[in-house]
Protein backbone atom coordinates (compact mmCIF):
# COMPACT_ATOMS: atom_id res chain seq x y z
CA UNK A 1 0.00 0.00 0.00
CA UNK A 2 0.99 3.59 -0.55
CA UNK A 3 2.66 5.52 2.52
CA UNK A 4 -0.30 7.83 2.56
CA UNK A 5 -3.72 5.95 1.98
CA UNK A 6 -6.46 7.76 -0.34
CA UNK A 7 -9.86 7.26 -0.67
CA UNK A 8 -12.24 8.02 -3.06
CA UNK A 9 -15.96 7.87 -1.97
CA UNK A 10 -18.84 8.59 -4.51
CA UNK A 11 -21.84 10.96 -3.33
CA UNK A 12 -20.15 12.18 -0.37
CA UNK A 13 -21.15 15.37 -0.19
CA UNK A 14 -24.07 13.61 2.49
CA UNK A 15 -25.52 11.00 4.58
CA UNK A 16 -23.25 7.93 4.73
CA UNK A 17 -20.67 9.14 2.00
CA UNK A 18 -20.03 12.37 3.92
CA UNK A 19 -19.57 10.50 7.63
CA UNK A 20 -17.34 7.84 6.11
CA UNK A 21 -15.45 10.95 4.60
CA UNK A 22 -14.78 12.09 7.87
CA UNK A 23 -14.23 8.98 9.58
CA UNK A 24 -10.88 8.43 6.82
CA UNK A 25 -9.67 12.09 7.59
CA UNK A 26 -9.51 10.95 11.32
CA UNK A 27 -7.38 8.37 10.52
CA UNK A 28 -5.09 9.40 8.14
CA UNK A 29 -6.50 8.70 4.34
CA UNK A 30 -6.81 11.42 1.88
CA UNK A 31 -9.66 11.97 0.81
CA UNK A 32 -11.63 12.88 -1.94
CA UNK A 33 -14.91 13.76 -1.93
CA UNK A 34 -16.90 13.23 -4.92
CA UNK A 35 -20.88 14.88 -5.79
CA UNK A 36 -23.11 15.68 -8.49
CA UNK A 37 -24.80 18.58 -7.78
CA UNK A 38 -23.91 20.26 -4.11
CA UNK A 39 -21.01 22.02 -4.72
CA UNK A 40 -21.81 24.01 -0.95
CA UNK A 41 -22.36 20.67 0.15
CA UNK A 42 -19.59 19.27 -0.46
CA UNK A 43 -16.80 21.92 0.73
CA UNK A 44 -18.72 21.81 3.90
CA UNK A 45 -17.61 18.22 3.78
CA UNK A 46 -14.06 18.92 2.90
CA UNK A 47 -13.85 21.67 5.82
CA UNK A 48 -14.13 18.82 8.16
CA UNK A 49 -12.08 16.48 6.42
CA UNK A 50 -9.36 19.16 5.97
CA UNK A 51 -9.33 20.12 9.65
CA UNK A 52 -8.18 16.51 10.52
CA UNK A 53 -4.90 17.26 9.20
CA UNK A 54 -5.20 15.37 5.47
CA UNK A 55 -5.15 15.84 2.24
CA UNK A 56 -8.96 16.53 0.22
CA UNK A 57 -10.12 17.13 -3.01
CA UNK A 58 -13.78 17.89 -4.26
CA UNK A 59 -14.78 16.93 -7.70
CA UNK A 60 -18.06 17.27 -9.22
CA UNK A 61 -18.94 14.35 -11.39
CA UNK A 62 -21.78 12.03 -12.70
CA UNK A 63 -20.33 8.67 -11.99
CA UNK A 64 -23.16 7.29 -14.23
CA UNK A 65 -20.97 8.41 -17.42
CA UNK A 66 -18.34 7.12 -18.24
CA UNK A 67 -16.47 10.74 -19.70
CA UNK A 68 -17.10 12.25 -15.80
CA UNK A 69 -15.63 9.00 -14.21
CA UNK A 70 -12.75 9.31 -16.15
CA UNK A 71 -12.54 12.99 -15.43
CA UNK A 72 -12.51 11.70 -11.61
CA UNK A 73 -10.08 9.19 -11.53
CA UNK A 74 -7.49 11.09 -13.62
CA UNK A 75 -8.29 13.80 -11.23
CA UNK A 76 -7.72 11.67 -7.80
CA UNK A 77 -4.06 10.57 -9.49
CA UNK A 78 -3.42 14.30 -10.51
CA UNK A 79 -4.13 15.83 -7.39
CA UNK A 80 -3.75 13.41 -4.57
CA UNK A 81 -1.55 10.33 -5.61
CA UNK A 82 -2.60 6.39 -5.69
CA UNK A 83 -5.94 4.99 -5.16
CA UNK A 84 -5.88 2.44 -2.33
CA UNK A 85 -9.63 2.32 -1.12
CA UNK A 86 -12.76 3.35 -3.59
CA UNK A 87 -15.85 3.21 -1.82
CA UNK A 88 -18.92 3.60 -4.24
CA UNK A 89 -21.73 5.32 -2.24
CA UNK A 90 -23.10 7.48 -4.87
CA UNK A 91 -27.31 6.03 -5.39
CA UNK A 92 -30.31 7.54 -5.57
CA UNK A 93 -34.37 7.09 -5.31
CA UNK A 94 -37.28 8.33 -6.55
CA UNK A 95 -40.54 8.90 -4.93
CA UNK A 96 -42.15 5.86 -3.73
CA UNK A 97 -44.24 3.84 -5.81
CA UNK A 98 -45.37 0.52 -6.58
CA UNK A 99 -44.66 -1.27 -10.00
CA UNK A 100 -47.95 0.33 -12.31
CA UNK A 101 -46.55 3.54 -11.57
CA UNK A 102 -42.86 2.75 -12.87
CA UNK A 103 -41.86 3.60 -16.39
CA UNK A 104 -39.25 3.07 -18.32
CA UNK A 105 -37.13 5.91 -17.84
CA UNK A 106 -37.32 5.73 -14.16
CA UNK A 107 -36.02 2.60 -14.28
CA UNK A 108 -33.68 2.92 -16.40
CA UNK A 109 -32.35 6.26 -14.51
CA UNK A 110 -32.24 4.23 -11.52
CA UNK A 111 -29.75 1.21 -12.71
CA UNK A 112 -27.73 3.56 -14.72
CA UNK A 113 -27.04 5.59 -11.30
CA UNK A 114 -26.76 2.93 -8.82
CA UNK A 115 -25.31 -0.04 -10.81
CA UNK A 116 -23.70 1.60 -13.73
CA UNK A 117 -21.34 3.91 -11.70
CA UNK A 118 -20.47 0.80 -9.25
CA UNK A 119 -19.28 -1.06 -12.12
CA UNK A 120 -17.66 1.68 -13.87
CA UNK A 121 -15.84 3.36 -10.86
CA UNK A 122 -14.57 -0.08 -9.69
CA UNK A 123 -13.35 -1.11 -13.10
CA UNK A 124 -10.99 2.93 -13.02
CA UNK A 125 -10.37 1.31 -9.40
CA UNK A 126 -9.31 -2.33 -10.37
CA UNK A 127 -6.75 -0.54 -12.89
CA UNK A 128 -5.15 1.28 -10.80
CA UNK A 129 -4.94 -1.32 -7.44
CA UNK A 130 -4.18 -4.57 -9.53
CA UNK A 131 -1.03 -6.32 -8.57
CA UNK A 132 -1.26 -7.65 -12.19
CA UNK A 133 -1.02 -4.05 -13.58
CA UNK A 134 1.59 -3.16 -11.57
CA UNK A 135 -0.48 -1.26 -8.98
CA UNK A 136 -0.40 -2.33 -5.10
CA UNK A 137 -3.94 -3.53 -4.02
CA UNK A 138 -6.64 -2.17 -2.53
CA UNK A 139 -10.18 -1.94 -1.32
CA UNK A 140 -13.55 -1.38 -2.52
CA UNK A 141 -16.57 -1.05 -0.67
CA UNK A 142 -19.83 -1.24 -2.26
CA UNK A 143 -22.98 0.33 -0.49
CA UNK A 144 -26.19 -1.71 -1.10
CA UNK A 145 -29.24 -1.87 1.05
CA UNK A 146 -31.22 -3.96 3.20
CA UNK A 147 -33.92 -3.98 0.63
CA UNK A 148 -31.80 -5.70 -1.74
CA UNK A 149 -33.26 -8.66 0.58
CA UNK A 150 -36.53 -7.18 2.07
CA UNK A 151 -37.71 -6.20 -1.67
CA UNK A 152 -39.15 -3.03 -0.64
CA UNK A 153 -42.81 -3.79 -1.96
CA UNK A 154 -45.05 -0.86 -2.88
CA UNK A 155 -42.42 1.51 -2.26
CA UNK A 156 -39.12 0.99 -3.49
CA UNK A 157 -38.81 -2.12 -5.82
CA UNK A 158 -36.81 -0.74 -8.69
CA UNK A 159 -34.43 1.01 -6.09
CA UNK A 160 -34.64 -2.95 -4.30
CA UNK A 161 -33.60 -4.54 -7.45
CA UNK A 162 -30.63 -1.82 -7.85
CA UNK A 163 -29.18 -3.37 -5.00
CA UNK A 164 -29.75 -6.75 -5.43
CA UNK A 165 -26.94 -6.12 -8.43
CA UNK A 166 -24.75 -4.49 -6.41
CA UNK A 167 -24.62 -7.90 -3.52
CA UNK A 168 -23.92 -9.48 -6.98
CA UNK A 169 -21.30 -7.60 -8.23
CA UNK A 170 -19.92 -7.34 -5.35
CA UNK A 171 -19.25 -11.28 -5.01
CA UNK A 172 -18.48 -11.43 -8.79
CA UNK A 173 -15.84 -8.82 -8.08
CA UNK A 174 -14.13 -9.81 -5.48
CA UNK A 175 -13.77 -13.33 -6.59
CA UNK A 176 -12.54 -12.13 -9.74
CA UNK A 177 -9.72 -9.71 -8.03
CA UNK A 178 -8.74 -11.64 -5.00
CA UNK A 179 -5.07 -13.31 -6.46
CA UNK A 180 -4.46 -9.38 -7.35
CA UNK A 181 -4.26 -7.65 -3.86
CA UNK A 182 -7.74 -5.88 -3.87
CA UNK A 183 -11.04 -7.05 -1.47
CA UNK A 184 -13.91 -5.86 -2.09
CA UNK A 185 -16.53 -6.20 0.26
CA UNK A 186 -20.30 -4.37 1.22
CA UNK A 187 -22.23 -2.97 3.29
CA UNK A 188 -26.52 -2.95 3.45
CA UNK A 189 -27.70 -0.43 5.62
CA UNK A 190 -31.59 -0.73 6.74
CA UNK A 191 -33.50 2.73 8.02
CA UNK A 192 -30.42 5.37 8.14
CA UNK A 193 -31.02 8.69 9.36
CA UNK A 194 -30.35 10.96 6.17
CA UNK A 195 -31.83 13.09 3.95
CA UNK A 196 -32.66 10.68 1.04
CA UNK A 197 -35.90 9.63 2.19
CA UNK A 198 -36.87 12.98 1.58
CA UNK A 199 -35.89 12.07 -2.26
CA UNK A 200 -38.64 9.37 -1.85
CA UNK A 201 -40.80 11.51 -0.97
CA UNK A 202 -41.41 10.74 3.07
CA UNK A 203 -38.93 12.68 4.88
CA UNK A 204 -40.41 11.20 8.04
CA UNK A 205 -39.54 7.64 6.62
CA UNK A 206 -37.26 6.77 9.98
CA UNK A 207 -39.46 8.22 12.74
CA UNK A 208 -41.93 6.30 10.96
CA UNK A 209 -40.32 2.71 10.52
CA UNK A 210 -37.81 3.40 13.17
CA UNK A 211 -39.92 1.58 16.11
CA UNK A 212 -40.44 -1.45 13.88
CA UNK A 213 -37.26 -2.31 13.56
CA UNK A 214 -36.14 -5.08 16.44
CA UNK A 215 -33.21 -2.42 17.52
CA UNK A 216 -36.19 -0.04 18.10
CA UNK A 217 -34.57 2.85 16.16
CA UNK A 218 -33.30 4.02 12.91
CA UNK A 219 -29.47 3.99 12.61
CA UNK A 220 -27.28 6.68 11.77
CA UNK A 221 -24.94 7.58 8.77
CA UNK A 222 -22.05 7.39 11.40
CA UNK A 223 -23.05 4.14 12.22
CA UNK A 224 -22.89 2.71 8.50
CA UNK A 225 -19.67 4.41 7.95
CA UNK A 226 -17.78 2.83 11.09
CA UNK A 227 -18.33 -0.30 9.03
CA UNK A 228 -17.38 0.60 5.75
CA UNK A 229 -14.24 2.22 7.52
CA UNK A 230 -13.12 -1.77 9.15
CA UNK A 231 -14.19 -3.26 5.86
CA UNK A 232 -11.73 -1.04 3.77
CA UNK A 233 -8.98 -1.18 6.29
CA UNK A 234 -6.09 -3.83 6.86
CA UNK A 235 -8.49 -5.18 10.05
CA UNK A 236 -10.46 -6.66 7.89
CA UNK A 237 -7.68 -8.50 5.98
CA UNK A 238 -8.96 -12.11 5.75
CA UNK A 239 -13.19 -10.28 4.72
CA UNK A 240 -13.29 -10.35 0.74
CA UNK A 241 -16.81 -11.09 -1.29
CA UNK A 242 -19.03 -10.44 2.17
CA UNK A 243 -21.50 -8.35 2.50
CA UNK A 244 -22.60 -7.35 6.22
CA UNK A 245 -26.15 -6.62 7.45
CA UNK A 246 -26.28 -3.11 9.44
CA UNK A 247 -29.92 -3.18 9.90
CA UNK A 248 -31.18 -3.06 13.10
CA UNK A 249 -32.17 -6.72 12.83
CA UNK A 250 -34.47 -6.65 10.13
Amino acid sequence: MSERPIVVITGSSRGIGAASARLFASQGYGVCINYFRNAEAAESVARDVRAAGVACITVQADVSLETDTLRLFETVDRELGTLTTLVNNAGILLKQSRLLGMDADRINKLFKTNVTSCFICSREAVKRMSTASGGEGGTIVNVSSIAAVLGSPNEYTDYAATKGAIDTFTRGLALEVAGEGIRVNGVRPGIIDTTIHADGGEPGRVQRLGPTVPLGRGGTAEEIAEAIYWLASDKSSYATGTTIDLSGGR
